[in-house]
């Protein structure tokens, strides 16, 4: 990929094309890593609307081993947004060019780790460390996602695409018949909007294919191409700052 077109996919000046190509990228990850991680610890990690029905069933049957990894898992992706919107805010208070980037640094960081380790974590017993882990970093990417587009676009959340593509669809099927009240608009469907929200799902899902495929056949170290893929889209701008910073300390600048 060039260098000037991986720059704009995470630089702080946004396009709505770099918004799009940035976010169907990381929904193909965020399917891999959900899809994939059911395969390895028989759970999913992406959606809280499981994990939160979950914690009210294993409330009401008092499982509290349960309990306990469901507030984990529920915890964990909160503080993954949480750190998400603190290091985007640091770097933008600093001026930085990887103020988006850095998340996904460190989201490539915990895959890698997770590839990594996962299968001794596993052969342990430490199931809930796992989906803890993979939790956070969910809700890293999903926030990350969020702040860049000014929440037009979601990549974990495939409900809220499913819903808004129903929307869309009985937007484009309604019959809009002569009415005697011209305040009335005619109701039309937003055709742009669709294919986003389209393409985000066929990526969802297309990198669930490769997760389940990758998970069955060769384990915990298929998350190894999506960190290397994670920092090839947010390598470029970290460059840029290591760069100015470079710049800034030259015995040349007086």
């Amino acid at each position: 990929m060039p260098m000037h077109y991986l720059r704009a996919l995470t630089s702080p000046q946004r396009t709505h094309l770099s918004n799009r190509h940035l976010g169907r990228s990381l929904a193909f990850v965020a399917g891999a890593v959900n899809a994939g991680g059911f395969f390895a610890i028989d759970q999913y990690t992406s959606h809280m609307s499981g994990i939160v029905s979950a914690l009210a069933d294993n409330a009401a049957l008092g499982d509290v081993s349960m309990l306990t990894a469901g507030l984990m898992s529920l915890g964990a992706f909160v503080w993954g947004a949480s750190v998400s919107t603190i290091m985007v805010n640091w770097g933008r208070r600093h001026g930085t060019h990887s103020q988006f980037a850095l998340p996904l640094i460190l989201e490539a960081v915990l895959l890698l780790c997770f590839g990594l380790m996962g299968a001794r974590l596993d052969a342990s017993g430490q199931t809930a460390a796992i989906v803890a882990l993979l939790c956070f970093v969910m809700g890293l990417q999903n926030a990350i996602v969020t702040k860049i587009s000014r929440a037009e676009i979601r990549t974990t959340h495939v409900t809220g695409l499913v819903t808004d593509i129903g929307i869309e669809l009985g937007k484009m099927v309604y019959w809009n018949r002569d009415t005697d009240n011209p305040e009335l608009e005619n109701v039309s469907a937003d055709r742009d909007k669709l294919r986003l929200l389209s393409s985000l799902l066929a990526m969802f899902f297309c990198g669930g294919l490769a997760g389940a495929f990758g998970f069955k056949y060769i384990g915990f170290i298929v998350t190894v191409p999506l960190a290397l893929a994670l920092l090839t889209l947010a390598i470029i701008p970290v460059y840029d700052d290591w760069q100015a910073v470079r710049r800034r300390q030259s015995p040349m600048n007086f």
